[in-house]
């Protein structure tokens, strides 16, 4: 089947991990994976990781590391409020298309509901809340779900930094792999992710290593 889904109320770590490995993701108790979307035109669907062990930053990701060590960052357990609706309202304005309808599209609507050990990074410019990101976390690997920033900070490139918060964060407790979601097998807005180093992609029967400038199966 290119599509399925299931709800879940409880999800171990074990066994969300297991799930990440088959290609599967999230958003609060719906487990879903797709193989193909059309965009409108057809886009074949590729699930990412990032193997800790090799993972290394480039040469900009290092700059936008230092660019944003004047920031305040803490890691929390999840908890939606409304200064985060209010920021996620004006980074959806970054959108021309497929906007989202709200956070919880991503957490789910019933924050008390939590399948899997959900996390959040805040950054904060003194006491203003310019960026945050959602994080899964399981028994070897943690997974992103979506992150958020405001748009008059895009300089400094707040959506790769708090993929480089999730990465350090899950190196330093030991994780195997972090999955930063999904990406197509054809060129699009999520070819980001794809400039990684140690990143691996899954064609729905193994992983393979994600090869800088070359096509993925």
């Amino acid at each position: 089947m290119e599509h399925e889904a299931f709800i879940a109320h409880d999800v171990p770590p074990e066994i969300f991990d297991r799930l990440l490995a088959l290609g599967w993701r999230h958003f609060g108790e719906l487990f879903y994976y797709y193989q193909t979307v059309e965009e409108p035109e057809l886009r074949h669907v590729r699930p990412l990781r990032i193997r800790l062990e090799k993972f290394s930053r480039s040469k900009s990701q290092r700059r936008t590391w230092n660019r944003n060590c004047d920031l305040s960052i803490r890691l929390i357990p999840l908890n939606r409020t409304e200064e985060l609706d209010t920021l996620f309202d004006l980074h959806k304005a970054r959108f021309s298309h497929d906007l989202p309808e709200s956070l919880g599209s991503f957490l789910g609507e019933d924050p008390a509901i939590k399948p899997t050990d959900t996390r959040q990074f805040e950054l904060r410019l003194g006491d203003k809340l310019i960026a945050c990101s959602f994080l899964d976390v399981g028994q070897d690997s943690i997974s992103s779900i979506y992150a958020m920033f405001d748009p008059e900070e895009s300089a400094r490139r707040l959506g790769i930094f708090t993929m480089l918060l999730e990465l350090d964060w899950a190196a330093q407790n030991g994780m195997t792999f972090y999955y930063p979601g999904y990406a197509y097998r054809e060129a699009s807005r999520y070819d980001y992710k794809k400039e990684f180093r140690a990143t691996e992609y899954y064609d729905w029967n193994s992983w393979q290593p994600l090869i800088p400038n070359s096509p993925m199966s």
